[in-house]
């Protein structure tokens, strides 16, 4: 059934409205459905946004995180620069410029002795004398003896000249002159020797006479009046050694041994005079390191003119013009022990590792000293694992590097 409706007709002007009574009689539906599956598909996607997508990228955060921790992270440091070696002290011993022991070399008996130690001698100074008969006795003999020889020479000279002036005569044979001619040399030959003898024995005599070789000071004397002196049993008589001129002996460690060169400066100290401080210089070197202690003997000249040091004293010998090279240091926590060596892990522009082979110096405890293997602008790994490799990639803890203290 359809229900009676009425609508109004056009008005005219003046007339009243007419009521049609035609009108449809179906009941039109709204249009919801639509709507309802807009709501639909909102609400899907709201799910689909508030829950998938959250669990997704919480997903991705935990596959980037894996990744991260898979690289290990690593601490790093820069290899930093030691304290530059204060200038070279070693202990130094000193000793005479000149140091002789004096011997007897004639045989006798002291006669007198003439210094004793301590005494300030001269060159050629008479020191001692030793009474030598037997020398005296021999040298008489040999006088006599060169004497005959001498009166046998001229004998033979004159009998020479007398059977040349024969021989003209046919009064004798040239083979007889020519032995006195031979004769002639033979007797020369002995006089020669006779005063060879003479002058000998004049020398000997001479060495009853103990003198200086040199200026300087007794420092031992072993002969009393009435000791035997045998020259061939090697008593020493006296001790004279030369101090207005000291040598120092110093022994410089390898590390330090190139940088001493000849007529370089050297000050020089002594235990007794504190703060008193003598000029020298380097006068040789050995030229070789000993094999044994790894040093190089070292000689230095050290002017003692007012005899305020002692030959035979300990001494300590520095070098103010010699440094040694300040060289960079590691922490010793740094080191990789492999069978290779010693190695740190250094970490490069593209996070590898690079394992750097080193060359150490001197332990100082918690540093270690190295002389090659790193530069100072290197990243070296703190407490590496035993496991890492050449080529591992790491990830940098901090990006400010501190540098060890030295």
């Amino acid at each position: 059934m359809s229900e009676l409706t009425t609508t109004p007709e056009k008005m005219t002007d003046g007339a009243k409205p007419v009521f049609s009574s035609y009108a449809p009689t179906d009941k039109v539906a709204p249009p919801r459905l639509g709507f309802i599956i807009l709501i639909l598909v909102v609400l899907i996607a709201v799910g689909l946004y508030s829950g998938f997508i959250p669990r997704w990228k919480q997903r991705q955060l935990v596959i980037a995180e894996t990744k991260e921790l898979a690289v290990p992270s690593v601490a790093v440091v820069a290899p930093g620069a030691g304290k530059a070696e204060a200038p070279l002290t070693l202990p130094a011993e000193l000793r005479a410029l000149n140091d002789a022991a004096i011997y007897g070399r004639a045989n006798g008996y002291v006669k007198r002795w003439l210094v004793d130690i301590g005494a300030v001698v001269k060159e050629g100074q008479v020191l001692a004398e030793i009474d030598t008969p037997e020398v005296s006795q021999q040298l008489l003999q040999s006088r006599a003896e060169q004497v005959r020889a001498e009166a046998a020479l001229d004998l033979a000279k004159t009998t020479a000249v007398r059977w040349e002036n024969l021989v003209k005569t046919k009064a004798v044979g040239e083979q007889e002159v020519a032995e006195k001619q031979g004769d002639v040399k033979l007797q020369t030959a002995n006089v020669n020797a006779q005063m060879a003898n003479v002058r000998r024995l004049e020398e000997m005599l001479d060495f009853g006479r103990i003198t200086a070789p040199f200026s300087g000071t007794i420092t031992e004397r072993h002969v009393d009046v009435g000791d035997l002196v045998a020259s061939d049993k090697g008593k020493v008589l006296f001790r004279l050694v030369q101090i207005s001129t000291l040598r120092a002996f110093v022994r410089v460690p390898q590390f330090m041994a190139r940088s001493i060169q000849v007529g370089q400066s050297a000050e020089v100290t002594v235990p007794e005079l504190p703060g008193k401080i003598f000029t020298g210089k380097v006068l040789r070197t050995a030229g070789a390191m000993d094999s044994e202690t790894r040093t190089l003997l070292t000689e230095l000249e050290v002017d003692n003119s007012k005899g305020e040091l002692l030959a035979g004293s300990f001494a300590q010998a520095g070098f103010p013009d010699t440094t040694g090279n300040a060289l960079l240091t590691l922490p010793a926590n740094c080191l990789l022990i492999r069978p290779e060596g010693s190695m740190v892990a250094v970490v490069g522009a593209d996070s590898k590792v690079q394992l750097c082979k080193l060359t150490l110096g001197r332990d100082f405890g918690s540093t270690v000293e190295v002389i090659s293997g790193v530069k100072a602008e290197d990243k070296v790994v703190i407490n590496p694992f035993d496991a890492i490799t050449d080529g591992a990639e790491v990830r940098v803890m901090e990006t400010k590097t501190e540098k060890p203290k030295a």
